[in-house]
């Protein structure tokens, strides 16, 4: 991006040159406008198992009689409202939630 010596404003590339839309100062392009990066290939760890990298809290479940579960937390209603904790247990399987 390049501006403009005369009127400080933002000069536009065309024709090889920096032309300024307000007063038409122009100037030579030196370098190339166009940047280019290279991207790279990344891994992603997928977990399909039960343990799925979520923090976990006593918590007792109805179902099986486990004491400790995942928990997460999601804004359900508007922004005003107070996010929802869920929590799945660690041996069953069963999710739950609660308004707090």
């Amino acid at each position: 991006m390049e501006f403009c010596p005369k009127c400080k404003s933002m000069m536009m590339p065309a024709n090889n040159v920096y032309k300024c839309r307000k007063c038409g100062f122009e100037k030579d392009i030196k370098e190339s406008v166009v940047s280019k990066t290279e991207r790279k290939e990344r891994e992603v760890t997928v977990l399909e198992q039960r343990e799925m990298g979520l923090p976990t809290i006593r918590a007792k479940c109805e179902d099986c009689g486990n004491d400790t579960a995942y928990w997460w937390m999601r804004q359900l209603r508007s922004a005003d409202e107070s996010e929802v904790r869920f929590f799945r247990c660690t041996k069953c399987g069963k999710t739950w939630r609660s308004y707090n």
